[in-house]
């Protein structure tokens, strides 16, 4: 029966805070190291593999891998988790490993698409080089996939997550053919069980394919059984270098044989970084399931600074908002009845935001829809966002009163209070929930309030005067 929170491990020493999950082979706890005030993850084997013929020698292998990586973890290496502690509670085995937050590479993946050349190479040499030092300590990890490479929120690649004695249980209860590893594992490893180091350069490779295509790769087993062809990453995004085509396909050679030999060996096809690893992550507050630490040599340009986050202005973003308070301003100065000039302002407000959030919330997954389309249909959504969510979040009622101040202005129809009244309701009531929603920490990761607040309040002032301008020119000359 798994553990509960609060119970205490090691006469203290650990407290259980959650069950994290349940896989084949093993159980994971996030748990608190008491003494150290430290959160750490524990694994333990599943109750159930007691029954299996083969359950001692599955122990075995975990004791004797878990002693390995602890060993390997008094030199730390910073891309492999480390190993804190085994011990042993009543009749369980408990392997103690770092805790690690931020986002595994599937998730950075689905997030942002297909990652540049640039960004993700010097983060699959990091693992890379990780697994070269498992390999010097005989060790294989067999699960070198992106859901088990996590993403600090400083960019740099943690390898975790590894598939200790899962040679020794049933295939039905292994990892190898979960859907996480899908694609990713060589055929000799899902029908031979092969602990080669071979079986990490095609892990790595495919995790390669998947982080610079954006496409899960054609799996082995559909190639060596149905004699599907793996497509190159290069025919998918077209901007890959030759050289790193030619380093992906040739780790993932169907044939073992066909492979390099070593890590070390396939690094050595990648092309050298141009630029620095991956930018920062937004921090995400869960826990993640980590492993094994070991050192490994230094990494390639390892005193080389980490690339920040730059502030860019969202020029397309302002400009559908300018558009949007162009309109607006239009039909407040055009209106001779202040209910029709807010009525029209709301209908156009509302029918123009929710039809940008359904087209935004409904696009396929497709590389022209994401660069081209996507961005014409979610602009004026993310605008108004953008435009009043520094009202709502940090300057408040303020930035609804210069709009409204505008409106009040530009208004010569005899309604100036109503309608600077109706503008403040609209900026407020309007938008406030999308605000909450969708823009807040954005808009805290990108400028500062100061900044924030001009680029809004010039962009929603000049809409509104852009606005009343077209109605008198209009006038004018009819």
């Amino acid at each position: 029966m798994p553990w509960i929170a609060g119970q205490q491990l090691q006469g203290g020493k650990y407290v259980i805070e959650q069950f994290l999950g349940q896989g084949g082979f093993g159980i994971t706890y996030k748990a608190l190291h008491v003494e150290l005030n430290q959160t750490v993850v524990i694994k333990t084997p599943n109750e159930y593999l007691s029954h299996d013929p083969e359950y001692e020698k599955y122990i075995e292998r975990f004791i004797q891998e878990g002693r390995i990586l602890a060993r390997l973890s008094k030199d730390p290496h910073p891309h492999i988790v480390g190993v804190i502690d085994l011990f042993r509670e009543s009749a369980t085995h408990c392997l103690v490993m770092d805790f690690v937050e931020g986002e595994n590479l599937f998730e950075v993946v689905r997030r942002r698409g297909a990652l540049p050349e640039a960004e993700i190479v010097p983060c699959i040499r990091q693992i890379g080089e990780a697994l070269s030092v498992v390999h010097q300590a005989g060790l294989v990890h067999r699960d070198a996939h992106p859901g088990n490479i996590m993403v600090r929120r400083n960019g740099k690649a943690v390898l975790i997550d590894f598939g200790i004695a899962k040679e020794l249980l049933p295939k039905t209860l292994s990892s190898t053919g979960n859907a996480g590893n899908h694609g990713f594992a060589p055929y000799e490893q899902m029908t031979r069980g092969s602990r080669e180091p071979t079986v990490d350069v095609y892990c790595l490779a495919a995790t390669l394919y998947y982080a610079v295509t954006g496409q899960n790769p054609t799996t082995s087993l559909a190639r060596r059984v149905d004699d599907v062809p793996l497509t190159p990453p290069k025919q998918v995004i077209s901007g890959i270098s030759d050289q790193l085509n030619q380093a992906i396909l040739k780790g993932m050679a169907l044939e073992a044989k066909d492979r390099p030999q070593s890590m070390q060996a396939w690094l050595a096809m990648l092309e050298a970084p141009k630029v620095m690893p991956l930018l920062p992550i937004e921090p995400v507050h869960r826990t993640q399931i980590v492993h094994p630490r070991v050192k490994l040599k230094p990494e390639v340009n390892p005193n080389k600074p980490a690339i920040k986050l730059t502030k860019t202005i969202p020029w397309g973003w302002l400009n559908g908002s300018l558009v949007l308070y162009g309109l607006m301003g239009y039909v407040l100065t055009a209106s001779s009845n202040p209910f029709e000039a807010v009525g029209g302002s709301v209908g156009l407000f509302l029918t123009v935001g929710l039809f940008a959030y359904m087209a935004y919330d409904s696009l396929p997954n497709d590389k022209f829809w994401d660069r081209i389309i996507e961005p014409i249909f979610s602009a004026t959504l993310w605008s108004m966002v953008w435009t009043v969510a520094v009202t709502v979040v940090w300057v408040g009622i303020l930035a609804v009163v210069w709009a409204g101040i505008w409106a009040g202005i530009w208004s010569e129809v005899g309604f100036g209070l109503v309608n600077w009244v109706y503008a403040v309701v609209l900026g407020l009531g309007g938008t406030s929930t999308m605000v909450w929603i969708v823009a807040a920490d954005k808009l805290r990761k990108s400028f500062s309030k100061v900044d924030t607040f001009l680029i809004l309040a010039s962009t929603s002032s000049l809409g509104l005067g852009l606005g009343w301008l077209g109605h008198r020119i209009f006038n004018t000359g009819s």
